[in-house]
């Protein structure tokens, strides 16, 4: 995934209001910019990161840049845009990347199923086998007292708590489940739960495993021109 146009940098002065980020430019002017991230962003925000934020030209845009990615000021690259995380899946999926995806006939994006109102991210199908229930999970949240060490999520994630129910009772009816982290933070080198953060999600996936439910983890290799899936990380449920 190719940034175009490319991406223009700045410095963050803060973010606020969750949606919104105030940066400097080169030229010492001030702009405030969309942020599309509604997690903490810990350790994605600090006043003074690097941000590369790129220009739609859609006219009826209120704020027509978005903040695309943050260099922090120990040189780590981290995508924040989340909707990043679902283009890169499907390219990984399209482009044969994540080889236990491989061999479906279909790909759809945010279809309806469940008992609980939802949109899987992604579902493929194919005639010869079961369809396959991809969610997908943007991780950012580095630990910066063990090495390589990723979280999610990095808030208490109502949403991602039902995620995982949809997704165990998809098994239930004899299809496939996934779970997609897709780790967008160049320091991140493996991925657990955050139990610290929210002990209710880190329950419900571990009862979401021993039904049936698959975790997958890549990540992706980041600069201000692209961003594409680069190799499979691990995951345990214990970091």
């Amino acid at each position: 995934m190719k940034f175009e146009p490319c991406l223009q940098s700045a410095t963050l002065i803060k973010r606020y209001k969750r949606f919104l980020a105030d940066i400097t430019l080169a030229d010492g002017s001030e702009r405030t910019i969309h942020c599309a991230n509604t997690g903490a962003m810990t350790g994605c925000a600090e006043p003074g990161n690097t941000v590369w934020f790129s220009t739609s030209d859609n006219p009826k845009r209120k704020y027509p840049n978005s903040w695309e990615l943050s260099e922090t000021k120990a040189g780590h690259q981290i995508c924040i845009n989340t909707a990043r995380a679902n283009q890169l899946a499907v390219e990984g999926i399209e482009q044969g990347i994540i080889q236990e995806l491989l061999g479906y006939q279909e790909l759809r994006t945010e279809v309806k199923y469940g008992n609980e109102n939802s949109r899987i991210d992604v579902l493929l199908n194919d005639p010869n086998k079961a369809a396959c229930y991809i969610e997908v999970k943007s991780v950012t949240l580095l630990d910066q007292d063990k090495q390589g060490q990723g979280y999610f999520p990095d808030a208490v994630t109502t949403r991602g708590q039902k995620h995982l129910r949809e997704l165990a009772e998809m098994v239930k009816n004899g299809h496939r489940s996934v779970l997609l982290f897709i780790v967008l933070h160049s320091g991140i080198e493996k991925v657990s739960p955050a139990h610290h953060i929210d002990a209710e999600y880190s329950q419900l996936l571990k009862i979401a495993i021993e039904q049936g439910v698959e975790i997958l983890c890549y990540r992706a290799q980041i600069s201000q021109r692209e961003i594409k899936l680069a190799k499979a990380v691990d995951f345990s449920y214990r970091s």
